[in-house]
């Protein structure tokens, strides 16, 4: 008897990813190293009390977004995420060549973007408090959250291009 040959779209699995860490992996069948990451995902927005950030944000509170933060946790939230992410992406691409009985592509898709992505994350979380003390233009970037985000998105955007820069250049 065949499996079930269930075309899974990338484009879903990062989407089950960008909700949770894990889903994506949930949604291509990976349900250990979904659930790892989801352990991973709740260990670490706990810890770095990440959601409580994330509301003091929104109603605009810098200082206690900033203060409720724990830095030495929420430093590993931004890996976890970008890797659930690309990782469901490119896991859904290969199931679907398998699928098709083809050998999968040998290269990955979306890594610089989400390699600089975590590194701008980083940044921002970490270089928040800058525009929290001396640049009071860009109050809505004090927050660890926003100014991650913000930092991360253009980060990962310049990734992007470079790596289809380095691909067009090398080949």
């Amino acid at each position: 008897m065949k499996p079930n040959k269930e075309y899974k779209s990338p484009v879903a699995a990062l989407l089950w990813s960008i909700i949770m860490a894990g889903f994506g992996q949930f949604y291509n069948g990976q349900y250990f190293f979904g659930t790892l990451l989801l352990i991973l995902e709740i260990v670490f927005n706990g810890f770095s009390s990440l959601n409580m950030s994330i509301l003091h944000s929104f109603h605009g509170e810098a200082q206690r977004a900033h203060d409720i933060f724990d830095h030495q946790w929420g430093l590993f939230y931004p890996s976890t995420y970008a890797f659930s992410i690309w990782h469901a992406y490119n896991k859904a691409i290969i199931i679907n060549y398998q699928q098709e009985e083809k050998d999968p592509p040998k290269e990955t898709y979306l890594t610089g973007f989400f390699i600089a992505f975590v590194v701008g994350m980083n940044v921002g979380v970490y270089y928040h408090h800058y525009f929290l003390v001396h640049i009071r233009f860009f109050t809505f970037l004090s927050s660890p959250i926003f100014n991650g985000l913000l930092f991360g998105i253009i980060c990962g955007i310049v990734g992007h291009f470079l790596e289809k820069y380095i691909k067009h250049k090398w080949n």
